[in-house]
């Protein structure tokens, strides 16, 4: 923990700290998981219809796995400047000191 120039503690606000990594990826691969599922909806479709529906679920089929790739590496964009730093109320710092 550092201190500011008045030599209090400077502690970390939680509502300015990151997101958990955990959690981000776990939302990019659940929504990986989903494009794909409606990719091999698609494929089964394009054995079952005929005519235009056909030719757009194959479309689909081909186009929907760069999609995914794409969105599944895309993280959450890092926010520069949000985080700020707390004083502790006096009965706080006792807390920290100990």
């Amino acid at each position: 923990m550092s201190t500011n120039p008045r030599g209090e503690p400077q502690v970390q606000s939680v509502t300015t700290a990151r997101s958990n990594p955990d959690d981000d990826l776990n939302a990019r691969m659940k929504q990986y998981l989903v494009t794909m599922g409606v990719r091999t909806a698609c494929f089964v479709l394009a054995f079952v219809t005929e005519g235009w529906l056909r030719w757009t679920c194959v479309g689909l089929a081909v186009v929907l796995p760069y999609i995914a790739v794409v969105f599944a590496n895309a993280r959450a964009p890092r926010t520069v400047g949000r985080v700020s730093a707390v004083v502790p109320r006096d009965p706080q710092r006792r807390r920290l000191e100990r």
